[in-house]
């Protein structure tokens, strides 16, 4: 994958205009829809009117055609002959509308027949006129019978029209409605998609950060994506390798000062203990006691400075894993059995429980971590009492619980417990105070696995939790 040209918010605003574009078309498709729908639909409602009027105004003009036939007949009144022959063009222009809407075509010529027999009746001689009049009055009322049947085929025209443009309304709605669903899934998986997309460069920039605040300094950070998330990655590419130049300075430092401290330190020890031997000559009770107190500090100092080149050995290697498939019930069990002598002196019962548990791991750093844990906890453990070595298999992850009952951890102490060098203000009684390293150590080791180890709440006694991911 390309690193791209374009920022974060650029792209951002691209994912929001093809989703705000496709819903447009969508709301306007929909919107050209439903006004040609509605423009269908007063079309229908004025086709029905005209027709309904039209059916109406034929029988209409059948009685004004039928007044004036008859009259014409029998008064011989060419005015009234030419109402009717008006009425009759009416008559005739109104059955050719109604035949251009659907009306069938044996509907119209039946009623021009009869109009077309009244036309001839009405142009027959004067002496068979009331004879002819009786004639017509007859045809008018088989008109009257055609006029009805034309009206009720036109109600039922109009009733199919409105059929099918209530079924055209439907199948629009359906297709709207299709339409409309389709546009906001396909909207709803752009998004989706677009911030799975954009989402994917944050989270390896997370995964990055956390490997620099859990000190993976081997791992280089190269990050593609948008163009100010590609400026972040070198911004944090540059923090990596300042990271490591400072974290070996501080390496060389403490080999220096370790190195510079201890020639002289050794040479103060062989003399304080020349005196002590009383080789320079005897010494007072008030000289020997400062002497004393000379060899106590001096054997601190060593201890400290011993202790400190350790921590710097451990978080060097903590950076070199040899993983392995590790059995970590055996593992345990194996700790238990290294520090039984320890453990019986003190009669404490120590129980391994659990679920097996087979993964990829540093075996000798993992057992490194547990057996400081155990230590501690058998350290702190009063006489007689249990403790417990939890193994569970998680989503995702394997933990190890390490349960004790002994004084526990101080509360002030838990934020700080992790750090080099701390020393928390419980200790065993008679028992020679800790540099406070291991802790430290077992933190590294962890850490270096990708894990983490927390110090969990517990009434009675310490409760550690070493949590390993499980490799992918």
């Amino acid at each position: 994958m390309k690193a791209l040209r374009f920022s974060f918010q650029q792209l951002l605003l691209v994912a929001f205009v093809l989703i705000g574009a496709l819903l447009g078309v969508a709301a306007v498709r929909a919107l050209f829809s439903l006004e040609t729908l509605m423009a269908q639909s007063r079309e229908s409602a004025a086709q029905a009117i005209a027709l309904s009027t039209a059916a109406q105004s034929l029988s209409e003009r059948s009685l004004t055609m039928e007044r004036a036939a008859r009259q014409s007949l029998v008064l011989r009144d060419n005015q009234l002959r030419q109402r009717f022959n008006e009425a009759a063009g009416n008559a005739r222009d109104i059955l050719r509308r109604l035949e251009d809407n659907e009306l069938p075509a044996d509907y119209a010529i039946n009623w021009r027949d009869r109009l077309d027999a009244i036309t001839r009746l009405l142009d027959g001689p004067p002496e068979t006129a009331l004879d002819r009049e009786r004639e017509v009055a007859a045809v008018f009322r088989e008109i009257d019978g055609h006029s009805a049947s034309i009206a009720q085929k036109v109600q039922s025209i109009i009733t199919g029209r409105n059929e099918a443009l209530q079924a055209r309304f439907e199948t629009s709605r359906q297709e709207l409605t299709q339409q409309v669903v389709g546009s906001i899934g396909i909207a709803a998986i752009l998004a989706l998609a677009f911030g799975i997309w954009l989402a994917r460069p944050f989270k390896r920039l997370e995964r990055a950060i956390q490997g620099l605040g859990e000190n993976r300094l081997d791992v280089p950070i190269d990050i593609h994506g948008p163009s100010d998330v590609r400026r972040v990655s070198q911004q944090l590419e540059w923090l990596r390798l300042r990271l490591t130049e400072l974290d070996a300075d501080k390496a060389r430092f403490l080999r220096h000062v370790s190195h510079e401290l201890k020639t002289p330190l050794a040479s103060l020890h062989e003399g304080v203990a020349v005196l002590g031997d009383g080789v320079a000559g005897p010494l007072n009770t008030s000289q020997a006691e400062v002497v004393h107190i000379l060899q106590h500090n001096t054997q601190l100092l060593q201890h400290q400075i011993e202790a400190l080149l350790r921590f710097n050995a451990a978080a060097f290697e903590a950076r070199q894993l040899k993983r392995e498939r590790t059995d970590l019930m055996a593992l345990l069990e194996d700790q238990v059995d290294i520090q039984r002598l320890q453990w019986q002196a003190q009669a404490l019962s120590v129980r391994v429980e659990g679920v097996p548990v087979t993964m990829p791991l540093d075996r000798e750093k993992i057992a490194s971590a547990v057996g400081n844990l155990l230590s501690n906890a058998i350290r702190f453990s009063p006489h007689g009492g249990h403790i417990r070595l939890l193994l569970l298999d998680l989503p995702g992850r394997a933990c190890i619980d390490i349960l004790d009952q002994g004084p526990g951890v101080a509360e002030a102490d838990r934020e700080r417990i992790f750090e080099p060098f701390y020393r928390g203000e419980r200790q065993p009684v008679g028992a020679v105070r800790g540099t406070g390293i291991g802790l430290s150590i077992v933190h590294e080791y962890i850490l270096a696995h990708g894990g983490r180890i927390t110090l969990l709440p517990q009434r009675q006694g310490a409760h550690f939790r070493i949590e390993l991911p499980h490799a992918n």
